[in-house]
């Protein structure tokens, strides 16, 4: 049991990071989707993605990219969640 409402305060946020992090992977905060599509698809996602989520509000960027063997693009595309 807690001494201090401090002692309290401090299980509890320990126990919500913990709980952010298995859920979401990283605890960073970032919320990621990840595509596997065929190179001029991939551009228009990764288009549409910044329009819907520009960097200036949510720090978007693509995180990851990789060419597969059969030619189509894997990319992780990252952003901070919505404030509204």
């Amino acid at each position: 049991m807690a001494g201090r409402p401090r002692d309290l305060a401090e299980r509890m946020a320990r126990r919500r990071r913990a709980a952010v992090r298995s859920a979401e992977g990283p605890g960073d905060g970032y919320l990621r989707e990840t595509f596997t599509l065929p190179r001029e698809a991939a551009r228009a996602r990764a288009r549409a993605f910044f329009a819907r989520y520009p960097k200036a509000g949510y720090m978007s960027e693509v995180e990851t990219w990789r060419e597969l063997p059969g030619g189509d693009i894997e990319f992780t595309m990252r952003r901070l969640p919505s404030a509204d």
